[in-house]
């Protein structure tokens, strides 16, 4: 490393404490998706205070911001997340389940992690525009809803993402790697069915049941699971069932469809095969029905070159390093689900000689914890969860990285994660992963031939084009 990407890199270091500040104050705020106001305003404060030019509300959205620094191209975005999920509540630091705030939110995704190292990349690329005087700006997005909202999708819906060079991000997890391959495109729609009430028995025929259309439309999405793709999935929740007595004919129910594809395109496709069952199923009751769009997002395109750049980068900086107390409090927290022999990484589940190599890696670490860099993967993978970071993949070229915030085998969306999201397990993840974004992101200012191969491989990889998922009229919403 240069001299200069030192002095970056030290510069994240000193600003460890304010990292782990931010963290811990997103994690007490615990704020579930476009409801972020609290964390989105610390953020504000904190780049404000930090040197950053600050717009809150971008793209009408209340909790989501940019922060800027430097000026010219290349202009590098940095993303960050900072929402939570409800009934997680947890104690920080605990080897069994306790709520903070019974019945309350807590980040079992580390999203208050996402946040904050991404704000540390972006420290750490500024500190390197002041000290060098070169070229260029850094800026991070806050973008809330990740969870049910999809902002970045909204976001690509108004071209943001157009006006970057390069997009980088990371993610929590239980290893330390390079993401690559896909993931599913994904689109949410929340169908309220009217019927008539009646009394159930005295007069039935007067009444038409809306509880009847969504059991109806439910049993039809059974028989489409049949006849799509096998990469495909459908979810659903009924969210409004009508009410509680059974002698009486509902006269409303709801319920919320989520709908996966591969490809954003196959998704759009799919939506239409399942608004034409609600359709049907209204028209086999007797009821009529509103459609509300949630959210919509894309799926992932990877880009090798930008892997490689970040590979590079992790390699020099290594792993966060942890003390004999961290580790022997994430071998206890391992016992307590199962799963935790489990063999970590993308890469592991496609190519068996990695996975050896895995294997071997975690054996010599000795703990749950997996304080080694997975060797880097760029075969294909395919994840069936989804991101909206799809969408910004597909309007500039995007990497992504994980490091390992708590012990192997952590079950995503639990408690254990959100125990691990206060700690220093969680701080030193969000440290280090500042310092290997801001690394990357300094390899892309200063070497053209980087920026240029990653937008090749980017425009091969988009040629179809994006299809975004958000209809013009639609605007961000929390599901009822």
């Amino acid at each position: 490393m240069t001299n200069e990407k030192q002095a970056a890199i030290a510069a994240v270091e000193a600003k460890a404490a304010l990292i782990a500040d931010v963290a811990d104050s997103v994690w007490s705020y615990a704020e579930l998706s476009l409801q972020e106001e609290k964390s989105a305003a610390k953020y504000c404060e904190v780049l404000a205070r930090e040197g950053f030019t600050v717009e809150a509300g971008i793209c009408g959205i209340p909790t989501a911001f940019s922060a800027s620094f430097g000026s010219g191209r290349p202009v590098i975005g940095i993303l960050a997340e900072y929402d939570a999920l409800s009934g997680l509540s947890q104690k920080a630091g605990s080897l069994c389940r306790e709520e903070l705030v019974p019945g309350g939110c807590g980040h079992g995704c580390g999203h208050n992690l996402l946040g904050a190292g991404a704000l540390a990349a972006a420290l750490g690329v500024k500190a390197y525009l002041e000290h060098t005087g070169c070229p260029g700006t850094v800026v991070l997005y806050g973008c809330p809803g990740e969870e049910g909202g999809a902002a970045k999708a909204f976001m690509a819906r108004e071209k943001l993402w157009y006006g970057l060079d390069a997009a980088l991000t990371w993610h929590p997890e239980d290893v330390n790697e390079v993401v690559t391959g896909s993931s599913n495109s994904c689109i949410q729609t929340q169908y309220k069915f009217t019927g008539v009430a009646a009394h159930a028995a005295g007069d039935p025929d007067r009444g038409r049941s809306a509880l009847d259309a969504v059991e109806v439309m439910n049993i039809g999405v059974q028989f489409l699971r049949e006849h799509m793709s096998d990469k495909a999935r459908v979810h659903y929740a009924i969210t409004d069932t009508g009410g509680r007595s059974p002698n009486v004919v509902q006269a409303r129910a709801s319920v919320l469809y989520m709908v996966r594809s591969n490809h954003v395109a196959e998704a759009v496709e799919l939506q239409n095969r399942v608004d034409d069952i609600a359709r049907g199923a209204a028209l086999i009751t007797g009821t009529t029905f509103e459609k509300q769009f949630i959210d919509g997002l894309a799926d992932t395109v990877p880009n090798h070159t930008l892997e490689t750049v970040l590979y590079h980068n992790f390699e020099a900086l290594g792993v966060p390093a942890h003390t004999a107390e961290e580790l022997d409090y994430a071998d206890a927290l391992a016992k307590t689900y199962p799963g935790s022999d489990g063999v970590p990484g993308i890469g592991a589940q496609y190519d068996e000689v990695l996975a050896d190599r895995v294997r071997q890696l975690r054996a010599e670490a000795g703990h749950a914890m997996n304080d080694f860099l997975a060797p880097l993967y760029q075969g294909p993978a395919f994840m069936p969860g989804s991101t909206d970071v799809g969408d910004v993949s597909w309007q500039t070229p995007t990497g992504q990285i994980h490091v390992a915030a708590w012990p192997n085998g952590s079950p995503g969306h639990s408690w254990q994660n959100v125990s691990c999201g206060a700690t220093e397990l969680g701080h030193k993840s969000a440290v280090h992963a500042g310092k290997v974004l801001a690394a990357a992101a300094i390899d892309l200012l200063t070497d053209p031939s980087l920026l240029e191969a990653a937008r090749a491989e980017f425009q091969k990889q988009t040629a179809a084009g994006y299809i975004c998922p958000i209809p013009a009229d639609a605007v961000p919403v929390v599901p009822d």
